[in-house]
């Protein structure tokens, strides 16, 4: 590895997956204003994650549907056939 080039700054974050409530400890420079408190007592900043691999089609092996933002709607909507 380069010297010099990687930040020094990391700490344990709780990283969050909010299509399934699934959470897990790890480190990570990332910034948050969010807090929760641990299994083991202590308060670690919080970072959300939309999807992760416990919520992944991919790792999972079900076929699941997320759709945060009703993409699949605002695509149908937008390339609809004109009457």
């Amino acid at each position: 590895m380069k010297q010099g080039i990687h930040p020094e700054s990391y700490r344990f974050v709780v990283f969050k997956d909010m299509s399934n409530g699934d959470s897990f400890l790890s480190k990570s420079t990332a910034n948050t204003k969010e807090t929760i408190l641990w299994e083991d007592g202590k308060e670690y900043p919080l970072i959300k994650l939309e999807i992760s691999n416990t919520s992944h089609p991919f790792y999972t092996g079900k076929n699941m549907l997320v759709d945060t933002a009703g993409r699949i709607d605002k695509f149908k909507k937008r390339y609809a056939k004109k009457d």
